[in-house]
C-alpha cells in the first residue's frame, strides 16, 4: 500500500552537531525510512499507509485600495508583500462590515485577513478599540507579539489574562486600543466590569474570534452565549462591531460561526496560499508477544472487608417520563421483574466533569422521586472511568486487559529520541497531561543514556503549569534550545512555531480538523515536512491506519455546539441579568422560545424577578459560571513539605487524577497524592518514584427520563432521549508500569455524582437476537462488546472524543424491558453529540460493526472491543456476539 520511494527532504540536516552527537538524516523523509527499517521483514512494518501531500504554488493578489498606507507599510517590512487571494477577500468583507469567517489550512496566513482591517480602522479612527479573542494565552501572546511587530504607533496592543498584574490590567483598560483576551476574561471580567469598560465597547470596530473550532461542545455553548452578552453589552453603550472569525479547514464554516455569534457569517474557505509537501505516515505499534493475564488483587480498607468494585451496586430511580413510545416494550414507569436481578449492567462511562452542585442549579435540577425496586438494587452496575477532556486518558493509555500492542507512549518517546539525535525539530502531540510528561520523561532518560546532557533537549509542556513555566518553555523552543517537545493540544492552535520539521501525533485527536492543524505545525518556512500518527490500542485508530480513506478522502467535520442546551442558556441568562436586565428583544438574541421558557422557569425559582422594564437578577453577587462545565474552582496542587503549588486540576478531573494514592506527574517529577480536600480544592502530594500508576473506577446507573424522537424499526428500535447518570469513583487499580500488570485495587470514598444529559440509545428484541445465533447467556457480553466499540468509534461521525461520552448496557435494563446500549454526552444538558449519533446512527452502527469485524484478534482486544474505562475489567466480552448484534440492528434500521 505504501509508495517504496519517499521525497527528498529539501532542508538538509547532515552533519548537524547535536551535543556531541553528529546528525546522520538529511531530514524527516529520510528519518522515516531510517525508522521503517527498525524491521527485518516489511510484514512487520509498523507503517500502515504513507500519504504524500503534494506541494500547492500560492496565489498572490494586490492591497486593497482601503487599506491604510502606514498599515501596509508596515506588512512590507516584515516580508509581507501582497497578500494572499483569501485574505483579501476575507479582509474585504470584514472591512464593509459583513461578519466573516475565514476557514483555511494552518498557516495559511489567517491573521492578516483580521489585522488588515482591524489595524487599518486604528490607523484611520484615533478612537476606535479591537478586541481579540484566543481560546489559549499561548496564541493571545503570540499574537501581541505578532502586532507589536509591526511598530504601529498609537495601536497600543496589550494582554488581558489571568496572569496580567493588576496594576497592568488598570492600564490596559485606559489606554489599550487592542486588547488581546480569551473568552473567560471576557466572561469573568470584561462583561461583569462593562461600566468601566463602557468607552472601550462604545469604540470597539472588530472582534476577531481566533480559532473559532476551537470552540464546541458545551465550551463552545458557553463562549456562544458569552458572544451574545458581549454584542449586547456593546450596543447597550452604542458599539455594533463586526466579527472576523478565523478557523481551521471544518465542515460548514459559515453555519457554526453563525451558531457561536448569533448572526449570518459569510466563508471565506478557498486557500490561496503555498504549501510545502507533506508525507503523512500512519504508524501502528508492533504486536506484544503472548502473555498470561494476573489477576487484580483486592486490598480491603482497614478496619472491615469491602466489596471488589466490579460488584458495588447503585440504586438508580425510575423514569417518570410518561407513556412509552412503540418501540418500547412497555411504559417507563413499570416495576423491574425478578429477571432484571439476573441482568448485569455492564457500563463505560466518563467521569464527567458535573458535580452534585450542578445539578442544583437553577434550572437544571429536575429530580425524580420514584424509588427504584428491589430488583434493580440487585442488578450490578460495573464501570471504570477516566476524567473529562481536559485531562482525557491520564491514565497512560492502558487498558484493563493486558495490553496486546506497543504502548503509543512508549513508541512515540522512541520515536521523538530518535528525531533528537538526528537533529530533526520534532513536536509530539499527546492526548493528555500525564502522557505528555510520560513521553518527555521517556525521551530524556533514552538520550541521557546515549549522550549524557541531550536529554536536556527535551522538555513537556501542558496546561496547568505557572505562568513563568509555559512563557520559559515558549522561548526555549523559539530559540531552538529545545529539539523535542512533548505538548498536549495547547500547542495545536495558531502559536507560531516556526523551524519545526515532523510533528508526532500520539493518538487520533478527535477529529481530522485538530489532526490537519497539529500536522501543519511542522514546514511552516514553507519546506517539506513529516508527520506520523501514532496509533493507540483502541477501534478508532486501528480503524483510520487501516482505512486511511476515512482520513485523506473525507472532508472535515463541522464544529458541534448547542446553544439551547438548559444547563447553559440558564446560567448565560443569569449573567445576561447581573449586567443589565433583560429585555423582550434580548431574549431573540439569546435563542427565541427557549429563552423564554427558561426565563420563566428561572422567575419561578427565584433567580430573576419579572418587572415593567424586564427581568431582573435576584441577588447581590454575580453568578458563579464555568465556561468548561468542570463544576467548581481548580484544585490546587501542594506539595505537602514546601507548600509550594506545582499546579491545577479541574473539578470535574480531580476525583481521578488527585485521589488519595494517586500518582500524579509534574514536569516529569512524580508525586503520590497523600489528600485530596474537595471543599477546600486542595490536594497535598508528596515526591516520590514509584514502580506503579494508578487508575481510578467508578460505578455508573443510567435511568431514562424523557424520550425526543425514536425510530420504530420492528425488533429494533433507535431512541434519542433524555437521562439521568449517576456515578462514583468507588476504587483504583495500581498498574506496573511498563507492563501494565494490576497489582492490586484499592478502595476510595468519594461522593456520588449526578448528571441530566442526552443520549441515544438503541434496543434489540431477545427473539431477533436468539435468530441472529445470541444465545441468552451470551447477550450481556455481545452488547457490552457493541456499546465498548460504539463509544470507540463515534468521534469518527462528531467531534468530539471517546472521553467526552459514556456507555452502558444491559441483558435487560428495567425502562426498555428489553436488552440495550445507551451512550451518552457526559456533560450536563447534552453537548450535542448524542444527537449526532442519533442523525449518523446507521454510518456510525456500521463503522463500528466493520472494525470489530476485521481486526485480527481472537475474542477481542483493545483494537476493537476493549475499553480503557471500563468498570467490569472488559468483562464480559463477546466479539462475534457485537457483530451479530450489530448485523441485526443495521439490517432493521433504515438509512440516514
Amino acid at each position: 500500500m505504501a509508495p517504496t520511494v519517499l521525497p527528498v527532504w529539501g532542508r538538509p540536516h547532515t552533519g548537524a552537531k547535536v551535543q556531541g552527537v553528529t546528525a546522520t538524516a538529511s531530514g524527516p523523509a529520510e528519518l522515516l525510512h531510517r525508522l521503517r527499517a527498525r524491521s527485518s521483514a516489511a510484514a512487520q512494518s509498523p507503517i500502515t499507509h504513507i500519504e504524500r501531500v503534494p506541494a500547492r504554488p500560492g496565489r498572490r493578489t494586490g492591497w486593497p485600495a482601503w487599506a491604510d498606507a502606514t498599515v501596509r507599510e508596515a506588512f512590507v517590512r516584515q516580508g509581507i508583500t501582497a497578500p494572499w487571494e483569501h485574505q483579501a477577500a476575507a479582509a474585504t468583507l470584514a472591512w464593509q462590515g459583513t461578519h466573516v469567517v475565514l476557514a483555511t489550512g494552518t498557516a495559511s496566513g489567517k491573521s492578516l485577513a483580521y489585522q488588515l482591517p482591524a489595524l487599518t480602522a486604528l490607523a484611520t479612527d484615533p478612537k476606535a478599540t479591537v478586541l481579540y479573542l484566543a481560546p489559549t494565552k499561548a496564541l493571545a501572546a503570540d499574537q501581541s507579539r505578532s502586532v507589536a511587530r509591526l511598530g504601529l504607533d498609537g495601536v497600543r496592543p496589550a494582554t488581558l489574562d489571568g496572569d496580567t498584574p493588576r496594576e497592568e490590567r488598570e492600564w490596559i483598560r485606559q489606554h489599550a486600543r487592542f486588547v488581546l483576551t480569551n473568552p473567560d476574561m471576557l466572561h469573568h471580567s470584561l462583561l461583569p466590569g462593562h461600566g468601566r469598560w463602557g468607552t472601550f465597547f462604545r469604540r470597539l470596530s472588530y472582534v476577531v474570534i481566533d480559532e473559532c473550532h476551537a470552540y464546541r461542545g458545551v465550551f463552545g455553548s458557553h463562549v456562544a452565549h458569552v458572544l451574545r452578552r458581549l454584542r449586547r453589552t456593546a450596543a447597550r453603550y452604542g458599539g455594533s462591531p463586526t466579527f472576523v472569525l478565523a478557523s481551521a479547514t471544518s465542515g460548514e464554516p459559515a453555519v457554526s460561526a453563525a451558531r457561536l455569534v448569533g448572526a449570518p457569517v459569510t466563508a471565506v474557505t478557498e486557500d490561496a496560499s503555498p504549501r510545502g509537501a507533506v508525507t503523512f505516515a500512519l504508524w501502528e505499534p508492533p504486536l506484544l508477544p503472548p502473555a498470561e493475564p494476573v489477576p487484580p488483587t483486592f486490598l480491603p480498607p482497614a478496619g472491615g472487608a469491602a466489596p471488589p468494585a466490579s460488584s458495588a451496586s447503585l440504586d438508580s430511580p425510575n423514569s417518570a417520563g410518561g407513556a412509552a413510545p412503540p418501540a418500547f416494550s412497555s411504559s417507563l414507569n413499570s416495576t423491574a421483574s425478578a429477571a432484571d436481578a439476573a441482568a448485569p449492567v455492564f457500563s463505560s462511562s466518563l467521569d464527567s466533569p458535573a458535580s452534585a452542585a450542578d445539578a442544583a442549579a437553577p434550572v437544571f435540577s429536575s429530580s425524580l422521586n420514584s424509588t427504584a425496586s428491589a430488583a434493580d438494587a440487585a442488578a450490578p452496575v460495573f464501570s471504570s472511568s477516566l476524567d473529562s477532556p481536559a485531562s482525557a486518558a491520564d491514565a497512560f493509555d492502558q487498558v484493563d486487559a493486558t495490553p496486546v500492542r506497543r504502548s503509543a507512549l512508549r513508541e512515540t518517546a522512541d520515536l521523538l529520541t530518535d528525531s533528537v539525535v538526528a537533529g530533526i525539530r520534532t513536536l509530539a502531540f499527546i492526548r493528555s497531561r500525564r502522557g505528555a510528561e510520560v513521553v518527555a520523561a521517556l525521551a530524556r532518560r533514552s538520550l541521557d543514556e546515549a549522550v549524557p546532557g541531550l536529554g536536556s533537549r527535551v522538555a513537556a509542556y501542558r496546561g496547568g503549569y505557572l505562568r513563568e513555566d509555559r512563557r520559559a518553555i515558549e522561548r526555549a523552543l523559539l530559540s531552538g534550545e529545545l529539539l523535542g517537545l512533548a505538548s498536549t493540544n495547547a500547542l495545536e492552535l495558531g502559536v507560531d512555531l516556526a523551524g519545526l520539521d515532523a510533528v508526532l501525533i500520539c493518538g487520533w485527536p478527535g477529529t481530522r480538523a485538530s489532526l490537519w492543524q497539529q500536522a501543519g505545525r511542522a514546514g511552516r518556512a514553507g519546506g517539506e515536512a513529516l508527520a506520523v500518527l501514532i496509533a493507540r490500542d483502541d477501534p478508532l485508530d486501528t480503524y483510520l491506519v487501516h482505512h486511511p480513506e476515512a482520513l485523506f478522502d473525507r472532508p472535515v467535520e463541522a464544529t458541534v455546539l448547542d446553544p439551547a442546551n438548559p444547563y447553559v442558556l440558564g446560567p448565560q441568562l443569569c449573567c445576561a441579568a447581573s449586567e443589565a436586565p433583560l429585555t423582550e428583544a434580548d431574549l431573540e438574541l439569546f435563542g427565541g422560545a427557549p429563552a423564554r421558557a427558561t426565563v420563566q422557569a428561572l422567575v419561578d425559582q427565584g433567580a430573576l424577578r419579572k418587572r415593567p422594564s424586564g427581568w431582573y437578577w435576584t441577588d447581590r453577587g454575580r453568578p458563579d459560571v464555568d465556561l468548561r462545565g468542570t463544576g467548581g474552582a481548580p484544585v490546587s496542587v501542594v506539595e505537602a513539605a514546601t507548600g509550594r503549588l506545582l499546579g491545577t486540576v479541574d473539578q470535574g478531573s480531580s476525583h481521578v487524577m488527585l485521589h488519595q494514592g494517586a500518582v500524579y506527574l509534574h514536569q516529569g517529577v512524580t508525586y503520590v497524592v497523600d489528600d485530596l480536600d474537595l471543599d477546600d480544592a486542595i490536594a497535598l502530594v508528596h515526591q516520590e518514584e514509584p514502580d506503579w500508576t494508578t487508575h481510578a473506577r467508578d460505578v455508573t446507573d443510567v435511568s431514562v427520563v424523557r424520550v425526543r424522537s425514536y425510530v420504530d424499526a420492528g425488533p429494533v428500535g433507535l431512541f434519542l432521549g433524555d437521562v439521568d447518570v449517576t456515578s462514583q469513583v468507588v476504587s483504583y487499580q495500581r498498574r506496573r508500569l511498563g507492563s501494565g500488570e494490576v497489582i492490586d485495587t484499592r478502595p476510595l470514598d468519594l461522593p456520588l455524582r449526578e448528571l441530566r444529559t442526552v443520549a441515544v440509545w438503541f434496543t434489540v428484541s431477545p427473539q431477533a437476537l436468539a435468530v441472529a445465533g445470541v444465545e441468552p447467556a451470551d447477550i450481556p457480553g455481545a452488547l457490552h462488546a457493541a456499546e465498548h466499540a460504539g463509544i470507540g468509534l463515534l468521534p469518527l461521525m462528531a467531534t468530539c472524543d471517546r472521553w467526552d461520552i459514556g456507555g452502558l448496557s444491559t441483558a435487560n435494563h428495567p425502562d426498555t424491558e428489553a436488552p440495550t446500549v445507551f451512550v451518552y454526552d457526559g456533560h450536563p444538558g447534552g453537548a450535542g453529540f448524542a444527537e449526532r449519533a442519533y442523525a449518523t446512527a446507521t454510518a456510525w452502527l456500521r463503522a463500528t460493526r466493520e472494525a470489530i469485524a476485521s481486526c485480527g484478534c481472537e475474542a477481542g482486544c483493545p483494537s476493537c472491543v476493549q475499553s480503557p474505562k471500563c468498570g467490569n475489567g472488559n468483562n464480559p466480552l463477546d466479539k462475534r456476539g457485537a457483530v451479530r448484534v450489530l448485523d441485526t440492528v443495521l439490517t432493521a434500521l433504515p438509512p440516514d
